[in-house]
C-alpha cells in the first residue's frame, strides 16, 4: 500500500530528475552527433577550452564574493532594522526584489548599467558627481574655421602670430551646436582696446544662410563663448590668463604684450562618460551586484527570523558586563547566528553555481565571453555551438560541484535536528 502511494511521486522524480541526469552522464562520453563514442574528450575540454576555463574562472569569483557580501548585507540589514521603529517597511522594500524574476531584474540592470549618462542610472550619479569636482567643458568639438588666425597646439589652439597691447585680436571659432553653449553666453561684440592691454573677442563665427554674416569679426546674430580660458604664451611660459565673459570679450594685462594667445586644451575636454560597467573589465562584479540586489533581501528574512530566537537576556548580560555594541554583535550575535548564516551561505552558493538568467541578460554580447559562467558556457555548446557532448560534461561537472555543498547543508540540517 505505501509503495502504492509513493508510485506517483517515484514515477515524477524518475521523470524529471533521474532519467535527465543519466542521460546527461551517457551523452557527455559521446561525440558531437552522438552517434560515437568520446571517451573523456569532453571532459578534458573543460579544462583545455578557453571559454570553459573563463567561465570556471568567473564561477569561482561568484561563489567567493556573491553569497559573501548578500549574506553580509542581509546580517547589517537584519541586526539595524531590529531597533527602528519602521524596520518592517525597510525589509519589505529590501525584499521585493525577491519578487522579480531573474529575466525582469536583467533587463532593469542593463538599463541601469547603460553607458549613456541619460538613460543609465549608475552613470548618471557617477558623471554627477565626477562633475562636481572636474567641471566638462562647454566647447569640446570647436575648432577654428578656415582663415583662421588660430593653429592648433597641444590639444588646443594658438595664435599664428604674437599680440599687441591696445589693438584688439579675435579668435574665431566654429563647430558648436547653439543648443550646447553656455546659459550665460551673450550676442558676442567686438573688443574695444584699451591702453596697455591685450583685448579680444572669442566667439561661435558662423551666422545660418548662405552668404550671410562676415568671417572674422561678430555678427549680430553670433554669441561668445562664454567662460573660454586664453593664455597669454611667452617662449612656452604662460604670463597672464583670462576667461571670456558673456559676450566674449576678455581683457589681459600688459604682460601679454608680444605673446602669443593660447586657447588651452582643457576649453575643448570631451564631456565625461562615466564607467563602461559592461566593458570586459568591470561586467562580472557589476552583474555580481545584480545578484546581491536580489538576494540581500532573502537572506535579510532568514537571518531576522534567526535573530528573532536569540535569548535575548544573552545580548543584556553582554551589555550589563560592559560590552560595547560592536563587541555584542560580533562576539554573542554572529556566534549565535552561525548555524543560519550557514544556510543563508550554502543556499546562495548552491544557487549562483547555476547562475544564467542575470549574465545571459545583463553582459552585452561584446563581453559575454568576458563574463561567461558555467551554466550560460553549458547552453552556448549545447545550442549556439552544436556540441551537445561538452555541454553535457559541463552540466555533470556542475552536478559534481554542487552534491559537495548539499550533502554538507543536509549533515548540518540533520545535527540541528538532533539538538
Amino acid at each position: 500500500m505505501a509503495a502504492l502511494f509513493l508510485l506517483p511521486a517515484l514515477v515524477l522524480l524518475g521523470a524529471l530528475v533521474v532519467y535527465p541526469i543519466g542521460y546527461s552522464l551517457v551523452r557527455s562520453f559521446g561525440n558531437a552527433s552522438g552517434d560515437g563514442f568520446a571517451g573523456f574528450d569532453n571532459y578534458r575540454a573543460l579544462f583545455t577550452d578557453d571559454g570553459i576555463r573563463t567561465a570556471l574562472k568567473n564561477n569561482v569569483l561568484w561563489v567567493v564574493f556573491a553569497p559573501t557580501v548578500s549574506t553580509a548585507l542581509g546580517l547589517v540589514f537584519a541586526v539595524l532594522t531590529e531597533r527602528v521603529r519602521w524596520g518592517t517597511a525597510f525589509k519589505l522594500v529590501v525584499f521585493m526584489p525577491m519578487a522579480i524574476s531573474m529575466l525582469a531584474a536583467g533587463i532593469i540592470f542593463r538599463l541601469v548599467y547603460d553607458q549613456d549618462p541619460d538613460k543609465g542610472v549608475a552613470n548618471a550619479v557617477w558623471v554627477g558627481v565626477h562633475d562636481t569636482f572636474a567641471q566638462a567643458s562647454a566647447f569640446p568639438k570647436a575648432h577654428p574655421g578656415r582663415d583662421s588666425p588660430l593653429r592648433p597646439d597641444r590639444g588646443g589652439f594658438i595664435t599664428r602670430t604674437t599680440v599687441r597691447a591696445g589693438q584688439p585680436v579675435a579668435l574665431p571659432l566654429v563647430g558648436v551646436a547653439p543648443d550646447q553653449l553656455p546659459d550665460d553666453a551673450k550676442k558676442a561684440v567686438a573688443a574695444a582696446p584699451e591702453p596697455g592691454k591685450v583685448t579680444g573677442t572669442t566667439w561661435q563665427d558662423f551666422t545660418r544662410g548662405k552668404g550671410v554674416g562676415r568671417l572674422g569679426a561678430p555678427d549680430p546674430s553670433e554669441v561668445g563663448y562664454a567662460g573660454m580660458r586664453i593664455e597669454a604664451v611667452k617662449d612656452g611660459t604662460v604670463v597672464a590668463t583670462a576667461e571670456a565673459a558673456g559676450d566674449g570679450t576678455f581683457v589681459l594685462p600688459a604682460a601679454a604684450d608680444g605673446a602669443r594667445l593660447r586657447l588651452p586644451a582643457s576649453n575643448f575636454r570631451e564631456p565625461y562618460n562615466g564607467v563602461d560597467w559592461l566593458g570586459p573589465a568591470l561586467v562580472t562584479p557589476s552583474i555580481i551586484g545584480a545578484y546581491v540586489w536580489m538576494w540581500a533581501g532573502f537572506a535579510m528574512v532568514l537571518i531576522a527570523a534567526g535573530l528573532a530566537g536569540v535569548p535575548r537576556e544573552l545580548l543584556e548580560a553582554a551589555r550589563v558586563d560592559g560590552a560595547s555594541e560592536w563587541q555584542v554583535f560580533r562576539k554573542v550575535t554572529v556566534p549565535l547566528l552561525a548555524p543560519v548564516l550557514a544556510v543563508v551561505v550554502v543556499t546562495l552558493m548552491i544557487n549562483v553555481l547555476k547562475v544564467f538568467d542575470l549574465v545571459f541578460i545583463i553582459a552585452p554580447g561584446s563581453s559575454q565571453d568576458d563574463a561567461n559562467v558555467l551554466a550560460l558556457e553549458l547552453y552556448r555548446k549545447g545550442f549556439a555551438e552544436g556540441q551537445p557532448g561538452i555541454a553535457s560534461a559541463i552540466s555533470v561537472f556542475l552536478l559534481l560541484l554542487v552534491i559537495p555543498v548539499m550533502l554538507f547543508n543536509i549533515r548540518r540540517l540533520r545535527r540541528e535536528v538532533r539538538r
